[in-house]
């Protein structure tokens, strides 16, 4: 049975991970108002992939006899500046996020919660692969420039994400 603190924090985790969602959703949606379409398919994946991730710590709090209760997700933005500036933003992101589920372990940890710590680990390493994947893009973006040909190369490779 999950206590009340964890409970809490891991519910205010499904909210963040949503919200995530609809971050790379709308990041995705740029990506197409800008015709690149390789990045919009790669941030529609990614957005999937973090509702999955919110899925997931549902399942555990329900199997836990924990209770979900939803919470409002806010609005992300909807423009940047350039298609660097959102997988900066993705990344600033990912770390913010790393930084929370950092704080879950310490929680779990000090609440002697040894299943949501077993739990967690899964998302220590998914966090170390997010952060790794939307840095190398961000330094791919940095190293294409300004060059359109660059770019369309780039939107094809990511593009190929889920096929």
């Amino acid at each position: 049975m999950l206590n009340e603190k964890i409970q809490k924090a891991l519910n205010d985790q499904i909210n963040a991970e949503m919200y995530a969602s609809y971050l790379y959703l709308s990041m995705a949606t740029y990506f197409e108002s800008k015709n690149l379409s390789g990045f919009a398919r790669w941030m529609a994946a990614q957005a999937g992939e973090e509702n999955g991730h919110a899925m997931r710590i549902y399942k555990f709090v329900t199997e836990r006899g924990g209770r979900v209760t939803l919470q409002k997700i806010d609005a992300p933005p909807s423009d940047w500046a350039s298609p660097l500036a959102v997988f900066e933003d993705a990344y600033a992101h990912e770390r913010k996020v790393t930084g929370m589920i950092d704080k879950l372990v310490e929680m779990a940890a000090a609440e002697k919660d040894h299943a949501t710590s077993v739990m967690l680990q899964w998302f220590i390493n998914e966090q170390v692969e997010e952060e790794s994947t939307a840095d190398d893009i961000v330094q791919k973006l940095k190293m294409v420039g300004e060059s359109a040909n660059g770019l369309f190369m780039l939107d094809h490779a990511l593009g190929k994400r889920g096929q």
